[in-house]
């Protein structure tokens, strides 16, 4: 599946430079599977994905790990509104639908 997150997915999503693999949003414990079938992936370039240096590389690095969870989210809670169009008044669906899909929720 393409991502939900960008429409140019030969673009390293940090840099710019041209990407190498996918960096799914969501990871760990059996959740990259959803995250693949939910879209919920960004292409980067293999530098900022897990070769760079320890601050420029998405792993091994939790402030940028636990930004790309909250960009996962917002895209998927995104995609939940556009796909159920009834109005909600007083309630989160999209945010109880993310906790029930991914176990948590990083917002």
């Amino acid at each position: 599946m393409k991502s939900i997150v960008t429409d140019y997915k030969e673009i390293c999503a940090i840099c710019g430079k041209p990407s190498e693999a996918d960096h799914h949003l969501v990871f760990g414990n059996g959740l990259r599977r959803l995250s693949e079938a939910d879209g919920l992936k960004i292409p980067i370039c293999n530098k900022c994905h897990n070769m760079g240096i320890a601050c420029s590389k998405i792993h091994d690095n939790s402030m940028a790990e636990a930004l790309s969870k909250i960009v996962g989210q917002l895209a998927w809670e995104k995609e939940f509104y556009k796909n159920n169009t009834r109005a909600f008044i007083d309630e989160d669906p999209a945010r109880d639908a993310f906790r029930k899909r991914y176990g948590r929720s990083y917002l």
